[in-house]
């Protein structure tokens, strides 16, 4: 586990300076920079718009009694999306819009779910619950 999250955050930002000096290499180096910045501050807004509300739905479901965790893997994605959003980087940024939006961000909680399904079926994870 510790190599590949070694592998993911020296190969990672390899790639990604890789294809900004390719965009700017077509275009221009302020091109490029602009880019980034404006992928950040569009990515940082609709994680905030979309954070909020999730938050606003969890505490609609939790006054009805209810535990909101559809909510909580959306809170997760979108949390996620935010960080890569902030990330210089196109490949991040990509990653980072399709877990912010609701349309794409489906696609992941679909997988998280059956991800965590396979890890309680398979007794590589355990869930208890206290009453």
């Amino acid at each position: 586990m510790l190599f590949k999250i070694f592998l993911l955050l020296t190969i990672v930002p390899i790639v990604e300076i890789f294809i900004l000096f390719k965009i700017a290499e077509v275009t221009t180096v302020w091109t490029t920079i602009a880019l980034v910045i404006v992928t950040g501050f569009v990515g940082a807004y609709l994680a905030k718009t979309e954070g909020v509300a999730i938050l606003t739905s969890i505490k609609r479901e939790l006054n009805e009694g209810r535990v909101p965790g559809n909510q909580l893997l959306n809170g997760l994605c979108v949390l996620i999306g935010g960080i890569l959003l902030l990330t210089p980087g196109l490949l991040t940024d990509i990653t980072g819009f399709t877990l912010v939006l609701p349309t794409t961000r489906q696609l992941y909680t679909n997988l998280i779910k059956r991800w965590l399904t396979s890890m309680i079926q398979t007794g590589s994870i355990n869930v208890f619950f206290r009453r």
